[in-house]
């Protein structure tokens, strides 16, 4: 029996807390990119040798965290935590999405939902249904989600992981008009 995706769950889970640890509030998709980095690296390789699995794991994750603090420094914040220009650097850096205000909040999701129309239907629900659902139901959905594509879980995380950078590029582009 093949224990694949369970080992790839469980480092994922791992991988969130570890970046829980560490106070970031897109702990989810710096777990994603993290292993989509070490699977593109196993692409190109074949294998890593150096380390255990997990432990080459988590000397990506530091990576990529650190790499995180560095955008989160330069201002660059990621697709979750967008904020309108007029509001302050530290404002925004202290401000869920969620406590925008509503013409901010509005004008925000409607860069949102008109990059979202720019991609492909292919690409537009699966980065939909990817973002679905709350921990363990989330992480259900996107087994399902990679079996009904025929992707495996490393395939479709690679892949959610390339269309969010799409649309965080849009929303991004627009939001400089």
């Amino acid at each position: 029996m093949d224990s694949g995706g369970e080992k790839y769950l469980e480092m994922h889970r791992r991988l969130v807390a570890y970046f829980d640890r560490k106070n970031c509030l897109s702990a989810d998709t710096l777990a994603d990119e993290t292993l989509a980095r070490v699977a593109q690296k196993l692409h190109e390789k074949g294998q890593i040798i150096d380390l255990a699995p997990a432990h080459y794991c988590y000397v990506t994750a530091k990576f990529v965290f650190l790499e995180h603090l560095r955008h989160a420094k330069r201002g660059e914040v990621p697709l979750d935590n967008l904020r309108t220009a007029n509001q302050s650097s530290a404002a925004l850096a202290a401000t869920p999405v969620f406590d925008l205000a509503g013409d901010q909040k509005e004008r925000l999701l409607a860069n949102l939902d008109s990059c979202l129309e720019k991609l492909s239907a292919a690409d537009r629900d699966l980065i939909l249904a990817y973002y679905q659902g709350d921990g363990q139901d989330k992480i259900q959905k996107r087994r399902h989600l990679g079996e009904s594509l025929g992707l495996s879980a490393n395939a479709l995380s690679i892949r959610a992981c390339r269309i969010r950078a799409k649309v965080e590029e849009c929303v991004k582009q627009s939001r400089k008009k």
